[in-house]
């Protein structure tokens, strides 16, 4: 199969990239570092800025949540935006609000000063990740050059991703909090300076004009908080009326967004892209992996620190290798789509990424350590195809004034999806953890210390803490050998759900 070209001549005969492509790309590439080691990044230092700042648990969430939140649910907005005003006037408005309020949250004085500062970081970088997609794809003409493009940046954010607590780390060693903040002030400062004279200008096509319909954006936004506001309180405290509420409201307006844009003469999101060839696979094919992707990483993490025992930072190291090896099979992808049809090799990642969750399935409770550093390795190599090669996919088959709505729409979906998976399997592993344990607590427990121990593996450490020893150790345990159980069963599941994409990817993308 073919990789869409958005040349209007034969592929074979389109322009190659040189240096000042290049160079662009390798802007754009660093800036989206940046922007995902924000989500990352921070973690490390929430104590030390939470003890600075007086800030309450419920703030302390907000300033952790609130970049993805308004993150995901300005991007259909800033794509439709850009496709209007232009991508490149609007990233680079986006880079000076980014690094503006980089300089606030990183000297911010009140825990709602930082609050405000990273809810306009997430709005400054909703208006980067659709308008950079499309210029990558007004960059790079050639079918292969572009196809390698997409890989470069896909891997650049992903090592933003893995690289954010071990950068967060190494500044709070010897720096304050804030510091964690500026890595984005020169890198903006470059793409400033640099972005008028290297990065083009995509065509906006006839709409340009149209004016951004506020109903819509106000629409979107609502769909996508409230979706993964519920989700996360899902994955937090369980179901219960809240998120229940919470997510039928986010459905029940985006069901009425969906409605409207089918009514639009100039819609926000344009519906069309969904009967493009293979869009719709390869938009489920990018955003499903993040609903096992998000499981499995958060009970990654817990398991290093709450079962292995290590630190935030070496825990961070662990995932390392598996972002290592994600960057690599990304940038490999495009050399094997060459020589092997590209579905062919998304299928094949698919199936190794079945592989690699069967591997976690053996994780015990004894460490697991070299465990899950195997499977994070084996299915970030699985993945990387599927991340390196179905963005150049979607934006590449969509025309071209749509290119930043399709990449927008992409990434959304990307967002819900992950958010979507630490809630769904979250809550999975947690019925299976209260499950097994109810059957394996020792007698003599207080009602309350199992009560408290029900909740979660970092509770039951801190109920074992104010028990006998013989006893703590006993409930410990118990709770360890319970958490484990309900890891095996989400990766379990993780592995049929990868194994049904890698089925769909052959038969549906092939088309």
């Amino acid at each position: 199969m073919p990789v869409p070209s958005t040349s209007p001549t034969d592929p074979s005969h389109a322009p190659r990239a040189g240096a000042r492509q290049w160079l662009a790309l390798a802007v754009l590439v660093l800036a989206g570092l940046i922007l995902s080691l924000d989500f990352t990044g921070l973690y490390l230092a929430l104590p030390a800025l939470g003890a600075d700042l007086g800030a309450s648990g419920t703030q302390s969430l907000w300033i952790l949540d609130v970049y993805g939140f308004l993150l995901a649910g300005f991007l259909v907005t800033m794509g439709a935006v850009g496709d209007r005003v232009g991508r490149r006037r609007l990233l680079l408005a986006g880079a000076a609000a980014f690094a503006a309020a980089s300089l606030a949250a990183a000297f911010a004085t009140s825990p709602g000063m930082l609050i405000a500062a990273r809810a306009l970081l997430g709005v400054a970088g909703a208006t980067f990740v659709p308008s950079a997609m499309a210029m990558i794809g007004a960059l790079f003409a050639d079918p292969r050059q572009r196809a390698l493009a997409f890989a470069l940046w896909m891997a650049g954010f992903q090592a933003g991703m893995a690289l954010g607590p071990v950068v967060g780390g190494l500044l709070l060693s010897a720096f304050w909090w804030g510091s964690v903040f500026l890595p984005g002030l020169p890198v903006m400062a470059l793409l400033l300076v640099l972005g008028p004279r290297i990065l083009p200008e995509p065509p906006r096509g006839e709409k340009h004009d149209a004016p951004v319909d506020a109903q819509s954006a106000a629409m979107s936004l609502a769909a996508v908080l409230l979706a993964v506001y519920g989700l996360k309180e899902l994955a937090h405290r369980g179901f219960g009326p809240l998120p229940a509420a919470t997510l039928a409201g986010g459905a029940a307006v985006g069901v009425l967004f969906v409605r409207r844009q089918a009514r639009l003469t100039h819609p926000l999101l344009d519906l069309g892209l969904f009967r493009l060839p293979s869009v719709g696979p390869a938009l489920v094919a990018f955003a499903v992996p993040g609903v096992i992707g998000g499981g499995a990483y958060l009970l990654t993490n817990v398991h290093l620190q709450d079962v292995a025992g290590l630190g935030p930072r070496d825990a961070g190291l662990c995932l390392v290798p598996g972002a290592a090896a994600m960057v690599a099979g990304s940038l490999a992808a495009p050399h094997l789509a060459r020589r092997f049809a590209p579905h062919r090799v998304i299928a094949a990642g698919f199936a190794a990424v079945a592989a690699g969750y069967l591997i976690l399935t053996t994780v015990d409770a004894g460490g697991g350590v070299p465990v899950l550093i195997a499977s994070g390795v084996v299915c970030g190599l699985g993945v990387g195809p599927a991340t390196g090669l179905l963005p150049n996919l979607v934006v590449g088959a969509a025309p071209p004034e749509r290119a930043g709505s399709a990449a927008a729409l992409m990434q959304t979906m990307a967002e819900v999806c992950i958010a979507a998976g630490v809630a769904v399997l979250g809550t999975l592993g947690g019925a299976v953890y209260r499950d097994r344990l109810s059957a394996a607590l020792p007698d003599g427990v207080p009602a309350h210390a199992a009560s408290s121990a029900g909740e979660g593996l970092t509770q039951a450490g801190a109920a074992a803490a104010d028990l006998p020893p013989g006893l703590a150790d006993a409930v410990l345990a118990a709770a360890r050998g319970a958490f484990v159980d309900g890891f095996r069963v989400v990766a379990a599941v993780s592995a049929v759900t990868a194994a049904l994409l890698a089925v769909l990817a052959s038969r549906r993308l092939g088309r």
